[in-house]
């Protein structure tokens, strides 16, 4: 039985190897082309030093304190020549993946679904020829490629080793993907894309997690759901707060209903700000959060939506003097709007 090791490097690319049994990540990694860095390879040096984020190991006792400190190895960090999983693993390198001579992987898919989920969201299914071949974290994200060049970049909500990846997909009047994805592409045709990317993934489940989601920013929560319900991590509480901008933009209903009752502990509200929305809550997502929910700050918080919205809830846990346990978040926005910023 081999371990899956996700290699997540600083310019977040990400790449997953399978590790043996007794085998350290720094041989697997090697064996599979991917150069990790490393001077000695005897735990003297510490040049290839990097941090488990998750993830069970054994360091054994055959390096130097210079090397890697008992300060820092109760704190998670490795020497990658050393570690040997006993599991599946996160380990954070602390250098970009062209460092390591590594590109981003490429893939071609078929696509096989095209949904108009509302006027602003659309369901794009990818089907690669071996769906084993795509690994990444609940919670990544990739960049799909245009017919005329360039690239867009859209997260995962379907869980890894799914048979049809899936994004959610705003429709931008004028965007360039909205427009390939209303006007010009069809069931069948190629699609080539990169990745995995981000930091942004689901962590080990230790304390009680809060999942705040906005508009198309839904799609890793899916992700990170299904891969919750497939692991078994069902014992914390869980808390799910929706937010859109109008009673159309709630899209994916069916798919959060059937996810909750497979997550005993998962509890869920889905909010609009429109004034004029027929839906029973109104407003922020900030606005249905209640100190039971917030726990004292002894949670794990997953956010992504709009940049207003990422802003607006760091606002809220520095006005309410609270300070998560951990706070993940991926902002996004549309491409032309991002454009502007840089100009």
């Amino acid at each position: 039985m081999s371990y899956r090791v996700a290699l997540n490097f600083e310019d977040g690319v990400t790449r997953v190897i399978q590790v043996n049994p007794m085998e350290t990540v720094m041989d697997a990694a090697y064996r599979q082309k991917v150069n990790l860095p490393v001077d000695c390879s005897d735990g003297v040096c510490g040049t290839c030093k990097c941090h488990c984020a998750q993830g069970a190991f054994d360091l054994g006792d055959d390096y130097l304190e210079e090397a890697l400190s008992e300060e820092e190895a109760q704190e998670g960090y490795v020497l990658s020549c050393q570690m040997v999983p006993s599991g599946d693993c996160v380990v954070t390198v602390p250098v970009p993946s062209s460092t390591c001579k590594l590109t981003p992987a490429e893939f071609f898919a078929e696509v096989t679904t095209l949904d108009r989920l509302s006027d602003t969201t659309i369901r794009l299914g990818l089907t690669l020829p071996d769906p084993a071949a795509l690994d990444f974290l609940p919670g990544q994200y990739v960049n799909l490629g245009l017919p005329e060049g360039g690239t867009r970049s859209y997260s995962f909500s379907s869980a890894p080793g799914a048979a049809e990846a899936t994004f959610l997909i705003r429709n931008v009047p004028g965007g360039a993907m909205s427009r390939h994805l209303t006007e010009t592409v069809e069931l069948g045709e190629t699609m080539r894309f990169t990745g995995p990317y981000g930091s942004f993934f689901l962590r080990e489940v230790k304390r009680p997690v809060l999942l705040l989601a906005g508009g198309t920013g839904l799609a890793p929560i899916l992700s990170m759901l299904e891969v919750l319900v497939a692991t078994g991590q069902t014992a914390q509480p869980m808390h799910l707060v929706y937010g859109v901008t109008t009673d159309e933009d709630l899209v994916e209903m069916d798919r959060l209903d059937t996810l909750a009752a497979q997550l005993p502990n998962l509890t869920m509200a889905c909010c609009v700000a429109d004034e004029g929305s027929q839906h029973p809550l109104k407003g922020y997502v900030t606005h249905h959060l209640t100190d039971a929910q917030l726990n004292e700050g002894d949670i794990d918080v997953y956010l992504c939506g709009p940049p207003p919205m990422v802003e607006a809830v760091r606002v809220f846990f520095r006005d309410k003097n609270l300070t998560p346990a951990s706070f993940h978040y991926e902002k996004f926005a549309p491409a032309e709007a991002q454009t502007e910023a840089a100009a």
